[in-house]
């Protein structure tokens, strides 16, 4: 017979964190006509590594109205690729990556499209988006979440996962996809594809203003309530 612990304290610490963040920042929410194509979404996620997100909307919009389709951007060499790169943090490596993961799904599906993932649980969904190439976790949250599916996804980026490693939620040297792994089962039962979009950015901002890697502002952080590095450092 098990036990019934009761709710994970876990599921109450995001909470409040969301509840602060939102009185520090206001809501931050993402418009209906934010949510792109499923494929759309994929490829921005791909050329996105280390790049501001805006640099890599752009490029995305430019690659599409320049070729037409993403059938025809799967099969542009990736010289031809590069200039639409050139703000990317690894051009070269964006444009290998990017046409290896079309090219695949061109030979699984016949086309660069999504659909069918629609019709699968969210995990199966992300299992076959992260058997593409240069797809790990947190592009497979992305199309998941920020997209028109709008799965209630947690999307985890490298500011996002230093600030909840530093609160104490997840282990220290955990990746991107055990982060993930630990999260998920303790998100608030009620929370839905926008609030986990919304904590999201909310703990990203967090991350870039005041929980850098090699420097902490611990003491106007908003989420130092809820933070253990922040306490010990109150000691």
């Amino acid at each position: 017979m098990q036990l019934d612990l009761g709710p994970d304290p876990r599921t109450e610490i995001l909470q409040r964190t969301h509840d602060l963040l939102i009185a520090h920042f206001g809501r931050v929410v993402r418009p209906p006509d934010k949510r792109r194509d499923p494929v759309w979404t994929l490829v921005q996620g791909v050329i996105g590594a280390r790049t501001k997100t805006i640099h890599s909307n752009r490029s995305a919009d430019e690659m599409l109205a320049h070729f037409g389709t993403w059938e025809a951007v799967a099969a542009a060499s990736e010289a031809e690729l590069l200039p639409f790169l050139e703000t990317a943090t690894f051009p070269e490596l964006m444009a290998e990556r990017l046409k290896a993961c079309l090219s695949e799904i061109v030979a699984r599906r016949g086309e660069v499209d999504l659909r069918h993932l629609s019709n699968l649980p969210t995990e199966e969904a992300m299992e076959w988006l992260e058997s593409l190439p240069g797809v790990a976790r947190k592009v497979s949250a992305g199309v998941m979440n920020a997209s028109t599916f709008k799965r209630a996804a947690l999307v985890i980026d490298t500011n996002h996962r230093r600030v909840i490693q530093r609160m104490g939620l997840v282990p220290a040297k955990a990746d991107t996809a055990r982060a993930y792994d630990t999260l998920m089962p303790i998100l608030p039962a009620d929370w839905t594809a926008e609030d986990a979009d919304e904590h999201h950015l909310l703990v990203k901002r967090v991350g870039q203003r005041f929980c850098r890697p090699k420097e902490t502002h611990c003491g106007i952080c908003p989420a130092r309530p809820e933070c253990r590095t922040a306490r010990k450092r109150e000691i």
